[in-house]
């Protein structure tokens, strides 16, 4: 969907919640985010859902959930109800459907493959912070009561490293030679072996994408954006993705101990959690390495630097 047609459908789209007038288109990725100036001068995130990704069921779990947040006290986007009062509005003419959400003010933690903007002091109390942000997401998504209709994709072992992973078979990445798939193969045995140990005790609903750029910075408060890929899975998944993007930092450690501390103060840790923070952190490194492909050409760089993080990743990790 060009640039063109994804401001002409969003136009279309916002009559679902009475509103006249043109968006701004933010990105036009996966899914199209607009910005949009509401009727009483609020400012509001309108998403155009990517076709096929997730389920019409799926995408209003993903806005219950966030109802649920809110009212248990977190700072996330809240979805806007159409003037029929659903969560979702139908665009026919585009073959998508559409969300309206609250803005939520800040600016984000950072960027990936960019070092973080914050000084070396600031940047253990924002992981402090969003340690504490995750265990309260967790603890909010365990109390809540969802409609029986409530669906999120499920990641347990099977779909991380078994046969045929989620995100697709890392193993399978086009720029991979013979002794590079040997040794995501190792990891992934190790990883089965360390998620097996796991058990299912520390599983639930997860945002499973806290990355950089879905963590909102807002007067030393951490927020959380875009609950796009929330699944069921591990806690410790959770924390690996947060991680995942530092993992090559020179002061990676001291910020996993902030992740991991600001955790605690909410909700308890796994006993081993400092040893199991690692190999979840490579997990995500696997499954993006297996997300990529098909997206990009498969000479595309994108290919290449995907997969040599994994590598890194796993020569650094595997035993």
């Amino acid at each position: 969907m060009n640039n063109q047609d994804a401001v002409r459908f969003a136009t279309i789209a916002l009559r679902a919640w009475g509103i006249e007038g043109a968006p701004q288109l933010i990105k036009n990725r996966e899914n199209a985010v607009f910005a949009v100036d509401l009727p009483d001068g609020q400012k509001a995130a309108l998403r155009l859902h990517r076709p096929g990704y997730q389920s019409d069921n799926a995408i209003r779990s993903e806005l219950w959930w966030a109802e649920a947040l809110v009212a248990g006290g977190m700072a996330v986007p809240l979805p806007y109800r159409t003037l029929e009062g659903d969560v979702l509005a139908q665009v026919q003419i585009a073959g998508r459907v559409a969300s309206l959400l609250s803005w939520s003010q800040g600016v984000p933690l950072g960027d990936a493959d960019e070092p973080l903007p914050w000084d070396a002091a600031e940047q253990p109390v924002l992981y402090h912070a969003l340690g504490a942000e995750l265990a309260q997401l967790h603890m909010l998504s365990d109390a809540a009561w969802f409609p029986q209709e409530f669906t999120r994709s499920t990641w347990d072992i099977e779909a991380l490293v078994g046969d045929d992973p989620a995100w697709g078979r890392f193993w399978e990445n086009p720029s991979l030679n013979d002794q590079e798939v040997g040794i995501l193969q190792s990891a992934r045995v190790q990883l089965r072996d360390v998620l097996t140990e796991c058990g299912t005790e520390d599983f639930g609903l997860i945002h499973a994408d806290a990355l950089r750029e879905n963590v909102i910075v807002d007067q030393g408060r951490v927020k959380l954006i875009d609950f796009d890929d929330g699944i069921y899975s591990y806690r410790m998944y959770e924390l690996g993705v947060a991680m995942s993007q530092n993992w090559d930092l020179p002061n990676r450690a001291a910020l996993c101990d902030a992740l991991l501390e600001g955790y605690a103060t909410v909700r308890m840790l796994p006993s081993n959690a400092h040893t199991l923070l690692e190999p979840f952190v490579v997990l995500r490194g696997l499954a993006s390495c297996g997300w990529v492909i098909g997206r990009y050409a498969d000479d595309h760089p994108a290919v290449r630097e995907y997969a040599e993080r994994a590598l890194n990743m796993a020569r650094g990790w595997i035993k």
